[in-house]
């Protein structure tokens, strides 16, 4: 992999991360950009419920469903300069033009998995998946250095349902001042379970979910599985079989092994409603410990497991999982689909 970093117009950092190591990425950025400005966003402390919103009004006029020869992710061209300004590329990552964490209240990035504008991360190649895998840790690396960051969380969402407003195949990183609220309730499970039975519960779940019927699928060095009390219609969590706290931890065999794993799940996504329906909608979340140590037993970085959950908003074929009264009211989700049978659906259309 080669890497090379530059920057936009208004300063912004652009990473090119290439297979080859000898392409040149000198292009210059033409747009008449202003500099960027200071921070336009903050974030605010919510203490009744102890977490915290980041409040970013300046993404109301951020880019929205362009057609796709203005695409601003896709190279740029003769008469059309885009976010990238060289005419090709293999992976590149830039800083949000529109971050919901900025400066001091940490870093939004875009990574953009290919410059095909009609492709999507399940039609790359295994080698092409292994560099958006090298990217996400370089760039979780890079950002753990930031005084202002204490977590990394790569994404891809994936469909207008989702809510994208790019169709260009591509995911984005936040790097959180804090540590999110879901990650601080799994802490808070593994502290209490620890100071129970000693044990990992991470470790335990994977053992117990390797025993069940809910394993979707599994390899020398992954686990993919439903969980137990899966929150939506189609979820699955995908875990290295040895427990590591972050992308930088994974052995080289791992790092080998998941562009197979990942894009056969991701091919099974696609083939869940059949093969006449529209892609299917998804979120692919990785879950990495934060760089503070938690503190008490069973809560340090190395309890925790890295493990990415994917999951779509689809029910059914036609029809989306809303979150109404109870979920966003009360946090409390009602699943249409016995995780069981979702295992069992996404077992059935493996590809072989």
């Amino acid at each position: 992999m080669k890497k090379t970093s530059t920057r936009l117009a208004d300063g912004r950092e652009l990473i090119y991360y290439d297979l080859r190591d000898d392409v040149v990425r000198d292009a210059p950025d033409l747009r008449p950009l202003d500099a960027a400005g200071p921070a336009l966003g903050e974030v605010r402390h919510d203490v009744l419920l102890g977490d915290s919103v980041a409040i970013a009004s300046h993404r109301q006029s951020r880019t929205y469903h362009p057609p796709a020869d203005q695409c601003p992710l896709c190279p740029s061209a003769e008469g059309r300069l885009s976010e990238i300004p060289d005419s090709s590329y293999d992976v590149a990552v830039f800083e949000n033009r529109f971050p919901s964490l900025d400066g001091d209240t940490g870093r939004c990035e875009v990574v953009c998995f290919t410059s095909d504008h009609a492709a999507s991360f399940a039609s790359l190649s295994e080698e092409q998946a292994a560099l958006v895998l090298a990217a996400w840790t370089d760039r979780t690396c890079e950002l753990s250095q930031l005084p202002a960051v204490e977590q990394v969380f790569c994404f891809e969402n994936r469909g207008a349902e989702i809510g994208v407003t790019l169709g260009h195949p591509h995911g984005q990183i936040y790097a959180y001042p804090f540590t999110t609220p879901r990650t601080a309730l799994m802490r808070r499970s593994l502290t209490a379970h620890h100071a129970r039975t000693g044990a990992n519960l991470f470790d335990e779940i994977l053992a117990t979910e390797l025993a069940g019927p809910r394993v979707v699928l599994q390899s020398e060095h992954w686990v993919a599985f439903v969980p137990y009390a899966a929150h939506w219609p189609y979820e699955v969590h995908l875990y290295p079989r040895r427990r590591v706290p972050d992308l930088l931890a994974l052995d080289e065999a791992a790092r080998a092994e998941f562009p197979r794993v990942y894009l056969e799940l991701l091919g099974r996504f696609d083939r869940i409603f059949g093969e006449s329906q529209p892609p299917t909608p998804y979120i692919a979340a990785w879950h990495q410990a934060p760089f503070t140590t938690g503190g008490e037993p069973g809560a340090t970085r190395e309890d925790f497991a890295l493990h990415l959950e994917l999951f779509t908003i689809r029910r059914t074929s036609g029809k989306l999982k809303f979150l109404a009264g109870s979920e966003s009211g009360m946090s409390v989700f009602i699943n249409d689909v016995p995780p069981e049978s979702a295992a069992e659906r996404l077992r059935e259309v493996a590809s072989t």
